[in-house]
C-alpha cells in the first residue's frame, strides 16, 4: 500500500437514514477512511453523480438484496477521483499508480472467468458486487475500488462530465448497442429528459439515428432539442403519444423505443409506437409495487416485435462511452451541487425535477 501515512483518519459521506419510503440523506464527516486490501485501490473522489438507481436502493423498492443487508450506508456508483493508495498484488499490467484519475462504475467487481464474464456480460456475473449496494458507494469521499474494475479517465475530460458517463453513459451505450438499431433509424426515448435518457439522445444522435424525445415539461423539451432530438413529445400535453410518434415517422412508427423512465405507464403503452420488426429496450426500473405487463402475443407475432432489456454497461462499454465524451460528441447536461447539499440533489431527483444529471462536488 502506498501513501497510507498521509491519509486522514476520517472522511465525509452522504449517509442514508431510515431506508424505505421515508428515507433521508445526512451529511457526515466521521466516516473511517478504509484501507485497500488485495487487488484494491483507495480513491479520493472529487465528484459523484446521483442516479435513480440510488433512489431504488434507498427506497428499498426492488425485489433484490438491500444495501442495509450488507451494512452499506452510502449508495452511489458514478464517482471520479484520484487513487491515493494501492493495495497488495495489483498486477503491473493494470498500470495503476497513486495519483491516477479513475472512475467507479456500477459493477464493482466480477469473477472474470464465468460464462457471463467471458462473453461481454460481466454485469450478470453471479459473483459480481455492485457499487453502493454490496460495498460502500460513491456518496463516500474515500472509497475502495476493485483494481481491475476502476477505469482511467481520458485526459481533457472533466471530472464532472466523466462522472455521469460511468453509469448513465455506459448503460445507455450498452442499451443502444444491444437494440440493434442503426444509423438512420428512428429511435424514441421515453424519459428523455432524465439522467440516462438525455445521454441516450446524444449517443443515438452521434451514431446517426433520428431521435424522438418523450418526456414532460418545457425545460426538458428545450434541453432535448438543444442536445440533438429531432422532435420532442410532451406527454403532459399530447393526448395520444403513440399517434404522435406515428405521425412524426410517416405513419410507420419508431424502429426502436428505449425506455429509461421509471414509469410503468411507459411500458404498458410504449410498445404501441413501434413499427413492424421494431424493438423495445427496457432500461428504466419501475418499483416492485408497480411492475407492468407488456407482453401481448398478438402484437409480438403480428408485427414481429422484440422486447428485451439490459442492465448497466461493461468495462468496455464504459470505455467506449468515455471516448464519445472525450471527443465532445456527448456532453452530459449537469447541475452541480456542493457536498453539503447532497440531500437536496437526491430529493430533487426523487421529485422528478431534474433535467439532465445532478453531480455533487466533494470539495465545497
Amino acid at each position: 500500500m502506498s501513501n497510507a501515512s498521509e491519509l486522514p483518519i476520517t472522511g465525509k459521506a452522504g449517509c442514508v437514514t431510515n431506508p424505505g419510503p421515508d428515507f433521508g440523506v445526512e451529511v457526515r464527516d466521521d466516516i473511517p477512511v478504509p484501507k485497500p486490501g488485495n487487488m484494491e485501490v483507495l480513491v479520493k473522489l472529487t465528484v459523484t453523480g446521483i442516479c435513480y438507481s440510488d433512489l431504488h436502493y434507498m427506497l428499498e423498492d426492488l425485489p433484490m438484496a438491500k444495501m442495509s443487508d450488507a451494512g452499506v450506508v452510502s449508495p452511489g456508483h458514478e464517482g471520479v477521483g484520484h487513487i491515493v493508495a494501492l493495495g497488495d498484488n495489483i498486477p503491473a499490467s493494470l498500470e495503476l499508480n497513486v495519483g491516477d484519475r479513475v472512475g467507479l462504475k456500477p459493477v464493482w467487481s466480477s469473477c472474470n472467468s464465468c460464462e457471463m464474464c467471458t462473453t461481454d456480460r460481466e454485469m450478470y456475473c453471479p459473483a459480481s458486487k455492485q457499487t453502493g449496494l454490496h460495498v460502500p458507494g460513491t456518496y463516500q469521499q474515500y472509497v475502495i475500488g476493485s483494481a481491475d474494475h476502476v477505469l482511467k479517465i481520458p485526459e481533457g475530460l472533466s471530472d464532472a462530465v466523466a462522472a455521469p458517463v460511468m453509469c448513465s453513459g455506459g448503460t445507455i451505450y450498452r442499451g443502444i448497442k444491444e437494440s440493434g438499431l442503426k444509423s438512420g433509424d428512428w429511435v424514441a426515448f421515453a424519459g428523455a429528459g432524465g439522467g440516462v435518457g438525455h445521454m441516450g439522445v446524444m449517443y443515438a444522435k452521434a451514431m446517426g439515428m433520428r431521435v424522438i424525445a418523450i418526456d414532460g415539461g418545457n425545460d426538458k423539451g428545450e434541453m432535448c432539442k438543444r442536445i440533438g432530438a429531432e422532435h420532442f413529445v410532451d406527454f403532459t400535453k399530447t393526448g395520444d403519444v403513440n399517434a404522435e410518434v406515428f405521425r412524426l415517422t410517416d405513419g410507420l412508427g419508431a424502429h426502436g423505443l428505449i425506455i429509461t423512465a421509471t414509469s410503468a405507464a411507459a411500458y404498458r403503452t410504449g410498445i404501441g409506437m413501434l413499427r413492424t420488426s421494431g424493438v423495445l429496450m427496457a432500461i428504466g426500473l419501475p418499483s416492485v409495487a408497480d411492475i407492468p405487463s407488456i407482453v401481448d402475443p398478438i402484437s409480438l407475432i403480428g408485427k414481429n416485435l422484440k422486447v428485451t432489456g439490459t442492465a448497466v454497461g461493461t468495462r468496455n462499454d464504459v470505455k467506449m462511452a468515455l471516448q464519445f465524451a472525450a471527443t465532445g460528441q456527448v456532453k452530459p447536461v449537469i447541475e452541480m451541487f456542493p457536498f453539503g447539499r447532497i440531500s437536496d440533489a437526491v430529493m430533487k431527483l426523487k421529485d422528478g425535477k431534474v433535467a439532465g444529471r445532478c453531480v455533487v462536488k466533494f470539495d465545497d
